[in-house]
């Protein structure tokens, strides 16, 4: 029983590396750092850390399938006030609509939630099975999980939290493709309502040929026993669970290595992150990760064609590569893209200044915000470079 839950372990901590942004590289540390110190330290920086704290006012809404969906929002003062300096009248009201990624919450918006209090009205929801939302019903009655289930789940979303008013749409790794799902299935919304999108991290398709930093030998290894190991995450959730914890140092310097691109990472931001992705039950890291491979939106960015877009990349993403961001430019030659130099896959929480940057101008570029405004800065983890075009 002992060796099977220990194979478990490593089963889950292996799906985690593919579908969740962890990564391996922690062989050194553990050898010369105890178990014990290690756990310890967790725990220190679990107390210390502030990130993901930040609420809003809360509120729930339907799926069509009845799912429930978590989301809040941070309004602007009732008095119109701005925590900002102005230097012209602030623009029509506008809501921003903040999606999270695959395995992460709402909260992995920390930086940019702190940095636009008070300066837009913003939305942040919870995908289902993610965070404070319900797990997905359809999932239950044995129907799996599609992207365009997450595009139907954005609408209801925006329906309750945000059903008048200019929208803009932020979206990261699967939020992103969420975004797309929501292109292609309610053209009319983005017609009429959308009028500046921000896509970080993310891709319009061709997934599965993703080779996340393994050589070739290694990843054909993997996708002949990936659908295996999908089927026995899904059949012995707990024993898998088990394994995980046990496994927990591995698991914590493989989200290190595939989150993060700089060495120089704050360690309080890369055990929220670690927490983050922990939280999330290792059967719907199983049940999403078919989805994505699936996904191919690219036909839906031209719903985007006529907007201001934004989109972002780490050049050492091992996730979505830059290369995917690149391809979605390609089709909106009048994006602006910009890849950030030693930066991975989790740019807003490695780079949050300079990804909070880039997201004001875009609001000031869709008249959100004024073009003057400054957000100031909000806890840069490493310094920041970027490169526009790739």
């Amino acid at each position: 029983m002992s060796e099977n839950w220990r194979k478990a372990g490593w089963a889950g901590a292996a799906i985690g590396v593919v579908a969740a942004g962890a990564a391996a590289g922690v062989a050194v540390e553990r050898l010369t750092v105890g178990r014990g110190i290690r756990a310890k330290a967790r725990l220190a920086l679990d107390a210390s850390g502030p990130y993901g704290t930040l609420r809003g006012a809360e509120g729930t809404c339907r799926a069509e399938d009845g799912t429930l969906l978590h989301y809040e929002s941070d309004e602007l003062p009732e008095d119109g006030a701005k925590r900002r300096r102005l230097r012209r009248k602030p623009a029509p009201a506008a809501t921003v609509v903040f999606c999270h990624g695959y395995c992460l919450a709402q909260d992995s918006w920390h930086f940019q939630r702190a940095a636009l209090r008070g300066v837009v009205r913003a939305v942040y929801w919870d995908q289902r099975s993610h965070g404070r939302s319900g797990r997905g019903l359809a999932q239950a009655d044995g129907e799996p999980v599609s992207i365009d289930q997450l595009g139907r789940d954005l609408k209801a979303v925006i329906d309750a939290a945000a059903p008048e008013g200019p929208l803009v749409l932020v979206g990261h790794s699967m939020g992103g493709m969420t975004i797309m799902a929501l292109a292609a299935q309610y053209p009319e919304l983005v017609r009429d309502r959308v009028v500046g999108v921000a896509l970080v991290g993310t891709s319009s398709g061709r997934l599965g040929e993703v080779t996340y930093g393994l050589p070739s030998v290694g990843i054909s290894a993997v996708r002949r026993v990936l659908p295996g190991v999908l089927r026995a995450l899904c059949s012995q959730v707990e024993l898998v669970e088990k394994g995980r914890r046990a496994t927990a140092d591995l698991f914590a310097g493989m989200i290190k290595r595939y989150s993060f691109g700089s060495p120089d990472v704050d360690p309080d931001v890369a055990r929220f992150a670690e927490r983050l992705i922990e939280a999330t039950p290792i059967d719907v890291v199983a049940e999403f990760f078919p989805a994505i491979m699936l996904h191919d939106k690219t036909a839906a960015l031209q719903r985007f064609a006529d907007l201001p877009v934004t989109v972002v990349a780490g050049d050492r993403d091992m996730i979505t590569p830059p290369e995917h961001s690149v391809a979605i430019a390609a089709e909106l030659p009048d994006a602006e893209l910009v890849v950030l130099e030693e930066t991975g896959h989790l740019m807003m929480l490695e780079r949050p200044e300079t990804v909070t940057a880039l997201l004001t101008d875009l609001l000031a570029r869709t008249g959100a915000v004024p073009a003057a405004t400054n957000v100031g800065g909000h806890g840069s983890t490493a310094a920041s470079t970027a490169r526009p075009g790739g």
